[in-house]
C-alpha cells in the first residue's frame, strides 16, 4: 500500500482523462493519473469537425480531411463543414503523459479529492476528475456500428465523388420495413485506405454488430464492391448516455465528471472526444483558479444537454421510416445552427434555435411523435 498526494488526480487514460492530464501538467500541476493500463494502444477511429479542436492539438493528430462531407437523406446534401479523421497513434503521443505520475492501478473508490485503488493505495489531490468513460449497461441507449476497411481505388466509387459520407441512409442494405434503421458512414482514414461503417446511430437495445455486418455487406455488393472477408474490421458498441447519475459520486464532495462520462458525450451523436479535448483547458484554469479562458455557463450546459437529452429521446422514439426525414430537416437548417447543436457544449440558444427551427419543416407524424415526447414525463434525466 502507497500513499501519494497531488494538486490533480485523473482517473482513466483514454483520450479525455489523457487530455486533462497532459494539460494541467503543460501548465505546471503536479498530476497522477491512475488507469490499469495506463499503456494501452488505442484503436478506435475517432473524427471530429475541424472547428472543434482546440488549437494547441498539433496537425500531426489529424488523418485525413473532407471539406465536402456529404448527407443523403432524402436527397444528397453537401455539409458546408470541414469534417476530419484523427490520426488515433498520433493523438495519443500528442498528448503525452511524461510529466504525469502515472498507477497502473484500479480505482475502486472516487471522491472529489481521494482516490483509493484495488491494491489499497491512495491518492490524495486537490481536484479529482473522472474520466473513466461510459457503463457498459444495456439498458442505457447505446451507439453501435460494423465497419471494413478497404483500399481507395476499391472503396472510391462508394462516395461518388463526395470527400466522406457522413450519413448515408438509402434503403440498399436489405433492411425490411419497420425495422430499426442504420446509415453507412464512409470516411477517408488516410491516403490510402477507407473505412466503410454501417451504423445505428442510437438504441435502446441497439442493432447488434451481427445484423450491421449483414447490412453492410448487402450494402456494399449492391453498389459492387463484393468485401473479401479478409479487410481489416472495426466493431463500435458504447453508450451515448452519461451513466445515471445515482451510480456516480456526484454533487458536492464528489469528482469532476469528465469526457463521455459527464455532459461532453453527445446524447444525439456519440461524439465527445474533440469536445474533451477542447474543455481540457478550461479545467485547468478552474484548478489554478485563473480566468483567461472564456467561461463556461453552467445553467446554458445544464440548458443545453436537456435539449440534447430531449432529442435523443425523439431519437429512440421515430418510427423507422421518420429517422431520414428528421435528419433531411436538420441538415437542411443553416450550417451555423447545425454547429450550434451538434458542438455549442453551452450555446443554449444556438440549441434551442436549431430545433425551433427544424420543428415545423418535419413531417407531421414526426412532428406528433416529437410532441409525445415532450408531454411524456421522462424515464431518465
Amino acid at each position: 500500500m502507497n500513499d501519494f498526494s497531488a494538486d490533480v488526480a485523473v482517473v482513466g487514460l483514454g483520450p479525455a482523462g489523457r487530455a486533462v492530464a497532459h494539460r494541467c501538467a503543460e501548465a505546471g500541476l503536479d498530476v497522477i493519473a491512475v488507469d490499469p493500463h495506463p499503456s494501452r494502444t488505442w484503436t478506435p477511429t475517432y473524427s471530429a469537425w475541424a472547428d472543434e479542436l482546440p488549437s494547441w492539438l498539433p496537425e500531426t493528430a489529424v488523418a485525413s480531411t473532407a471539406r465536402k462531407p456529404a448527407v443523403w437523406t432524402d436527397h444528397q446534401r453537401i455539409i458546408d463543414r470541414t469534417y476530419c479523421v484523427l490520426d488515433t497513434p498520433a493523438l495519443q503521443a500528442a498528448l503525452s503523459v511524461d510529466r504525469v505520475r502515472v498507477l497502473a492501478a484500479t480505482a475502486v473508490d472516487v471522491t472529489g479529492s481521494r482516490v483509493t485503488t484495488a491494491d489499497g493505495s491512495i491518492v490524495d489531490a486537490r481536484h479529482v476528475v473522472d474520466a473513466r468513460g461510459t457503463l457498459d449497461s444495456r439498458d442505457l441507449a447505446q451507439q453501435t456500428a460494423y465497419g471494413i476497411v478497404v483500399e481507395r481505388d476499391r472503396a472510391e466509387p462508394i462516395l461518388e465523388g463526395a470527400d466522406a459520407w457522413f450519413m448515408d441512409w438509402r434503403t440498399d442494405n436489405g433492411a425490411r420495413h419497420g425495422e430499426a434503421p442504420s446509415f453507412l458512414y464512409a470516411v477517408a482514414l488516410d491516403d490510402d485506405r477507407i473505412l466503410l461503417e454501417e451504423t445505428c446511430l442510437v438504441g435502446r437495445p441497439p442493432l447488434e454488430l451481427a445484423v450491421l455486418r449483414s447490412r453492410l455487406h448487402h450494402r456494399l455488393t449492391h453498389r459492387n464492391l463484393e468485401p473479401t472477408g479478409h479487410e481489416d474490421v472495426e466493431r463500435v458498441r458504447f453508450s451515448v448516455e452519461p451513466p445515471p447519475r445515482s451510480r456516480l459520486h456526484t454533487g458536492r464532495g464528489g469528482p469532476v465528471l469528465f469526457g463521455s462520462r459527464s455532459n461532453l458525450m453527445h446524447p444525439a451523436t456519440g461524439y465527445s472526444v474533440a469536445a474533451s479535448l477542447a474543455a481540457a483547458d478550461h479545467l485547468v484554469e478552474r484548478f489554478r483558479g485563473g480566468g483567461r479562458s472564456r467561461p463556461i455557463r453552467p445553467v446554458h450546459v445544464w440548458t443545453v444537454q436537456k435539449l440534447r437529452n430531449l432529442g435523443l429521446r425523439t431519437a429512440l422514439a421515430l418510427e423507422p421510416e421518420m429517422v431520414p426525414q428528421f435528419f433531411s430537416s436538420f441538415f437542411s437548417l443553416p450550417v451555423e445552427l447545425q454547429r450550434s447543436y451538434l458542438s455549442g457544449h453551452d450555446d443554449a440558444f444556438g440549441t434551442m434555435t436549431a430545433m425551433l427551427k427544424m420543428f415545423p419543416t418535419l413531417p407531421a407524424s414526426a412532428r406528433l411523435a416529437i410532441a409525445r415526447t415532450i408531454v411524456r414525463t421522462p424515464g431518465r434525466g
